[in-house]
């Protein structure tokens, strides 16, 4: 990931240096369960524990210059530090990928635990606004037009419910990635055992892969990254309403603009939604590392490194972009403006058509057909986007039909805003805003 959108966490877990650490890990780790069965002498266990981490991802980018082979450069590496004759047992029955793909299915956990965290602090970010806004009556819109009122909070909390969802699923990745492998060149254990793999594994906080070949199956990965690409499209969506609503001729809500703040360098009145814009950008390359990962599940028989290539870039990239957006919708949510009054001015602005439906079901109560009532409140309606009335009310309360069934304290019940909050309760509890959150507000 280039700099600008770098995150410190996700930087302390791909680094080379945290890479090169955590194959030294794996390779101590397996050094211990030897020790463990009386393999290796008590003093050359004790150069491996004390040496192994020395080494560094500098000399290891020397020697691969020679070889070639990242792994052959960081075994003769971390050989150099642990000196002889305890170097010797480093890497023992293993094939390069029994150490790349477990110590990668450790970056991977660890950085979902950290994306997990600034999720769940997005999560209750989203609740306390939607718990503010919860009676904020605003347009619904449905292509863009004037549907029916609603409340903003409760469009928060269809946010809400869907970022409930995406730790979910970043929860269970993590179960579902925690795998690592240590059986050898084609899976057959040929030079270790089932037993050596599995006591290893626990050590370093994994499963072992069921049956691998010379790799863990990239399926584990692509539903990985497909589960960063689907919380990336939450996101999205969400970041898409804020720019939607931050529209000059809308101005419902806008990201917050610090002093000093340049929104263009061309026109000084500018506020533009940058961060939400950001957002959806890099939704679109979640979207397309899930697809190269989708890419990498077939490989040649038992192994081909056609995948590698693409996982050094995708997966720290992924990882990066899906914690930055995360981020930064966290703290364009901490600063969001909201404005009630325009909401209010929006829905006038259609003269109470937004109040169709109410009309037509109240037809439809006192005994009118269907298609006459439907035909009726279409009339009326037709009438205030022509320009003929200024609102709905007054269009009905001139049609005949209407007239003669609704009295005029029933058409004014038609237009109270309150009565489409009723279930507002029960939605918030369906989409897992709790007492306890509404209460601490």
């Amino acid at each position: 990931m280039i700099p600008r959108y770098e995150t410190p966490e996700m930087t302390a877990i791909w680094s080379e240096e945290a890479k090169f650490q955590r194959w030294t890990r794996v390779e101590v780790a397996c050094c211990e369960v030897f020790f463990a069965r009386g393999e290796i002498p008590a003093d050359e266990m004790t150069a491996i524990r004390e040496r192994a981490h020395h080494q560094s991802a500098a000399r290891v980018s020397e020697i691969e210059r020679e070889t070639n082979h990242d792994v052959v450069a960081f075994v003769r590496a971390v050989g150099e530090s642990v000196g002889e004759p305890a170097s010797r047992h480093l890497h023992r029955g293993l094939t390069s990928s029994d150490i790349l793909d477990t110590a990668l299915a450790m970056a991977m956990r660890d950085s979902l635990s950290v994306l997990s965290q600034a999720t769940e602090s997005l999560r209750a970010r989203v609740a306390a606004l939607a718990v503010t806004h919860r009676a904020t009556p605003c347009a619904g819109r449905t292509h863009g037009i004037h549907a029916e009122p609603t409340s903003f909070g409760l469009r928060l909390a269809g946010w809400h419910s869907e970022l409930c969802r995406n730790l979910e699923r970043l929860r269970r990745c993590r179960s579902e990635i925690s795998f690592g492998k240590l059986s050898g060149a084609v899976g057959t254990y040929s030079q270790t055992d089932p037993e050596f793999e599995a006591d290893v594994l626990k050590a370093l906080e994994l499963e072992p892969e069921p049956l691998a070949t010379q790799v863990v199956p990239r399926d584990r990965h692509a539903a990985m990254v497909g589960d960063l690409a689907l919380l990336g499209g939450a996101l999205e969506r969400f970041a898409l309403e804020i720019r939607s609503l931050q529209r000059t001729d809308i101005r419902e809500a806008e990201e917050g603009f610090r002093p000093g703040q340049t929104g263009s360098s061309a026109m000084p009145h500018k506020r533009n939604p940058i961060s939400c814009e950001r957002v959806c950008g890099m939704s679109r390359l979640l979207r397309g590392y899930s697809t190269a990962a989708l890419e990498n599940i077939a490989l040649w028989h038992d192994r081909d490194i056609s995948h590698s290539s693409v996982e050094r870039v995708i997966l720290p990239d992924a990882f990066h972009a899906a914690h930055n957006m995360v981020r930064t919708l966290d703290r364009v949510l901490g600063n969001l403006r909201v404005y009630p009054e325009n909401m209010v001015a929006n829905m006038d602005r259609t003269g109470g058509l937004l109040f169709s439906q109410s009309a037509l079901s109240a037809l439809l109560g006192v005994g009118m057909d269907r298609h006459a009532a439907y035909k009726v409140v279409q009339g009326a309606a037709m009438r205030v986007w022509e320009g003929e009335a200024s609102t709905l009310r007054e269009a009905l309360g001139q049609t005949e039909e209407v007239a003669a069934r609704l009295s005029a304290a029933a058409l004014d019940e038609i237009f109270e805003v309150d009565r489409y909050f009723e279930h507002v309760d029960a939605l918030f509890s369906r989409a897992g805003i709790s007492k306890v959150q509404e209460g601490g507000n």
